[in-house]
């Protein structure tokens, strides 16, 4: 742990990220709780140089090869520099340091799940920023942190609004006296795009999110509402619920992030503006509340609030999603994995925007129901549901 037992040391893997960057901005506002110890990037060398110059991290980890090297050369010349761990095993490290107390799992994609299981392990508070952990491998997450005592703490605003609705309750708990929660989605840019439109979309009108700040692929997964079937995946194991008990609302403002709504009739709402920095800053000081620099919402200022059904028709990303989890954690691991090879292909212009469903619903209908046990069996399925998904794009374009 921490030297200072009032100070909380914080790896944060995936530095460089729009989560990552926002991580650091809520902690140098709070310079007096927490010690930044570990940053980790994939070849954004240059960002990340200036990450460790200003934060003096003890250790780092460039997870691409060739950009290590790169940036072991620029180290040279800094004082008192961070020491370089290896590319391969460098992030299982990191999370396994006693000096670490809270870990931001950031890294995207199915590349942060062996990091963040691997915190877990032992026991840390680990920052779920990465939604694939629980996708690809709930089941064994939620194990891991049942026998080490380690705090799951979701970063994604949906669920991280749901755990501040929950009266003190915990995640990765039985919840008390719920009868359901409710996500809301933005709707993405296309929420009012005629749909024969929809096949003609270009990569950067998929990227041109109304409200939110995000990465490339993650816009893309908010424009087809895979990002929102992800979450309901999540938070049902984070929360312990039946898909029938996670409901999806498009609320355009992006203001009402989350509802809880208990037996007695009651309905708790998490509302604030649409800014990362909020969540990450309720995580990183639970069970306290920090400064994140965000102003506080004014309901005064705001236009009217708008709530719809979705349309499964303009979003089937979201149906698919639900019956994936319905059919089991190796259906869950294949949607993520054919998903991630589909908006990589669209990105590149190979395949049309449309496809991304096509391609990643022939690959789920493929998917056997099999018990997963193992972090091998997940990273078994997740290969073989790639394989199948890239050539699958192959023989069609």
């Amino acid at each position: 742990m921490a030297a200072d037992k009032n100070i909380t040391g914080v790896a944060i893997l995936g530095s460089t990220g729009s989560v990552g960057r926002s991580t650091l901005a809520v902690i140098a506002r709070n310079p007096d709780r927490f010690k930044v110890v570990a940053l980790s990037a994939h070849q954004s060398i240059d960002l990340l140089l200036q990450q460790v110059i200003q934060f003096r991290p003890e250790y780092v980890v460039v997870t691409n090869a060739a950009a290590a090297v790169r940036f072991k050369a620029q180290l040279k010349d800094i004082a008192n520099a961070p020491a370089l761990l290896s590319a391969e095993n460098g992030l299982i490290e990191l999370v396994q340091m006693e000096a670490v107390d809270s870990v931001m799992a950031a890294i995207v994609g199915g590349a942060g799940l062996a990091s963040t299981l691997a915190a877990a392990d032992v026991g840390k508070n680990v920052l779920l920023a990465n939604k694939e952990a629980l996708v690809m491998a709930g089941e064994l997450l939620l194990t891991a942190a049942a026998k080490s005592g380690a705090r799951l703490l979701p970063i994604d605003s949906e669920h991280n609004a749901v755990l501040q609705c929950l009266a003190n309750q915990s995640a990765h708990q039985p919840m008390r006296g719920v009868e359901h929660i409710t996500l809301t989605a933005s709707g993405g840019p296309f929420l009012k795009t005629p749909l024969e439109q929809l096949a003609s979309v270009t990569p950067e009108q998929a990227c041109a999110h109304p409200n939110w700040d995000m990465g490339r692929k993650i816009s893309v997964d908010s424009a087809t509402m895979m990002n929102k079937g992800l979450e309901v995946i999540e938070a049902c194991f984070l929360f312990k619920l039946s898909p029938d008990q996670v409901k999806v609302l498009i609320h355009p403002q992006s203001l009402v992030h989350a509802l809880v709504s208990y037996c007695d009739g009651s309905v708790l709402a998490h509302l604030g503006h649409p800014d990362m920095c909020v969540p990450i800053a309720h995580a990183l000081g639970w069970p306290d509340r920090i400064v994140s620099g965000v102003a506080s919402l004014s309901l005064a200022d705001c236009a009217n609030l708008e709530f719809y059904e979705p349309d499964a028709e303009r979003f089937p990303c979201l149906t698919l999603a639900l019956d994936a989890q319905r059919t089991g954690q190796a259906a869950t691991i294949a949607l993520n994995a054919a998903n991630e090879v589909a908006v990589a292909a669209f990105l590149k212009s190979v395949i049309a925007y449309r496809d991304i469903y096509k391609v990643v619903a022939t690959i789920v209908e493929q998917e056997k129901a099999i018990k997963i046990q193992s972090i091998e069996d997940v990273i078994r399925v997740d290969a073989e549901a790639r394989n199948k998904a890239e050539r699958l794009v192959a023989s069609w374009f």
